[in-house]
């Protein structure tokens, strides 16, 4: 009777590998001459002839049976190989086995699926090794054959070993490696796909402006520029391509290495930018692997606004200033008539000019006797519009240096002269009514309307004098209807 130390029953799946251990104390004289073979049994309740299954070529006893090892051997099984299994030891004339303690073989259907490990982190730019292998798989001849499949392995897309050395690109993230495990004969393949998860730097930085609806990309690579209203709202969004993520920080003016905190990974809002905003602003992406950063320079303008021309007689002098906003800084100039006033000083004409920040600021004084009906005007401009304002020096009854008076933007002196004027008109018209009340309801009154206007260049101030004059058909010789009156000021801008 022979004492098998092996366990009693054994699942492979079809096509793998297994190797069952298996000893015994060897019975009778070592000195005669020893084999070992197992058996396949008969199925139950049929005749079957009982052979060796040692010239199988899916099971195979792979130990010393007279060293005491039974160990088998399962190699690529099918499914007619499922069956129960005894071990008998031939020694010399002698034969030693046991039915009751025999090895019960289950083969099933494939399964398993091969397993790739990655042996170094996949960085772009260097080499790193993957295997791929199915646990259970034979060697030697009844080794499968492993394949290789993925955009990262080169034009040809192909590879056939058990382990390959694979050198990622940026390019190469998210793509698809498969390996795949073919077998001999009939039995099927097995695969299993991995999605490459690569690390690398920086490869672009994009800035992309929002201005209103508008949304694009701006500034790629070093530097850009964008012209900006004052007072627009404007957002920047930093978008870095890079595995794992960049961390993103913004700076403004780089000289001053001034960080702006973004409202967002990668998102800076300027609600109303304004003209002090102007400068470089950059965004910088760090990565363990390296840094990257890209720039936008923000140009901010704005158009002239006049704040105010306003123009006084001093000493037989005419003192005019004249101020303005605008980004970039405007210029600004005078014009008496048809003459450009520029910045001077001498005995007749003075002009000086300043500036600061976003203001410019100019004083115009003047000299000597002024010709009849002149204007004068300021204007200021720069390289996005231009604005312009003026005056005019009209001839009056109160005596100045050159006969004039000065008709200004807000007309202040005339205004009181003429509002005397029109309680005169008045009271001049009601007497006249009270004279002739029937005959005056059957007159056409016929008002002759004038005006003096001055108009000119957008933006312009000027002021404006209707005289009016009745001209009653009865009676027709009455002096005091014919005189002509100022009866009506206005203001105009």
């Amino acid at each position: 009777m022979l004492w098998l130390n092996v366990q009693r029953s054994v699942t492979v799946q079809k096509g793998l590998c297994l190797r069952v251990p298996c000893s015994f104390i060897p019975p009778g004289d070592s000195s005669e001459p020893t084999s070992g073979h197992w058996y396949r049994m008969p199925r139950k309740n049929m005749i079957e002839q009982t052979k060796s299954v040692t010239t199988n070529s899916s099971l195979q006893l792979l130990g010393d049976p007279g060293a005491g090892n039974c160990t088998l051997g399962i190699m690529s099984p099918r499914k007619r190989d499922t069956g129960r299994y005894y071990f008998q030891l031939d020694r010399g004339p002698a034969r030693y086995s046991n039915r009751n303690d025999s090895l019960s073989v289950q083969v099933t259907e494939l399964t398993e699926l091969p397993d790739i490990r990655v042996q170094e982190p996949l960085q772009s730019g260097s080499p790193s090794r993957l295997t791929c292998s199915l646990p259970g798989a034979c060697d030697g001849a009844w080794a499968p054959t492993i394949s290789w499949t993925g955009a990262a392995l080169g034009p040809s897309g192909v590879y056939e070993a058990r382990e390959i050395q694979l050198t990622p690109r940026p390019q190469d993230h998210n793509t698809n490696l498969t390996c795949r495990v073919a077998f001999p004969g009939t039995a099927p393949s097995r695969e299993r796909t991995l999605r490459l998860q690569v690390s690398y730097p920086p490869q672009s930085l994009t800035i992309h402006v929002c201005q209103g609806n508008r949304t694009g990309p701006e500034a790629q690579g070093n530097s850009s520029s964008r012209l900006v209203p004052e007072g627009a709202a404007l957002c920047l969004v930093c978008v870095a391509d890079s595995n794992p993520p960049s961390r993103l920080s913004w700076a403004w003016r780089s000289w001053a290495l001034n960080p702006l905190k973004p409202s967002g990974p990668g998102v800076l809002e300027l609600p109303g930018v304004q003209w002090d905003q102007e400068g470089e602003l950059t965004c910088l992406a760090e990565h363990p692997r390296g840094n990257l950063s890209a720039s936008i320079h923000l140009s901010v303008f704005s158009t002239p606004h006049l704040q105010g021309l306003s123009c006084s007689w001093e000493k037989e002098v005419l003192h005019c200033s004249c101020s303005s906003r605008a980004w970039p800084a405007p210029t600004l100039r005078w014009q008496l008539g048809d003459y450009t006033l520029e910045v001077t000083s001498n005995d007749t004409v003075q002009v000086t000019t300043s500036s600061g920040g976003p203001w410019a600021n100019s004083t115009l004084s003047l000299h000597g006797e002024l010709g009849a009906s002149l204007r004068l005007s300021c204007e200021a401009r720069n390289a996005h519009g231009e604005q312009r304002a003026g005056v005019l020096l009209m001839p009056g009854k109160r005596e100045l240096r050159g006969g004039f008076v000065l008709g200004s933007m807000v007309g202040a002196g005339v205004a009181g002269l003429l509002a005397l004027c029109l309680y005169l008109t008045f009271f001049l018209v009601k007497t006249c009514r009270k004279k002739a009340p029937k005959r005056a309801a059957g007159l056409e009154e016929a008002p002759s309307t004038q005006q003096r206007h001055v108009s000119w260049g957008e933006g312009l101030h000027y002021a404006s004098l209707n005289f009016l004059e009745l001209r009653p058909r009865e009676p027709p010789g009455q002096d005091a209807l014919n005189s002509t009156e100022y009866s009506e000021i206005k203001t105009k801008q």
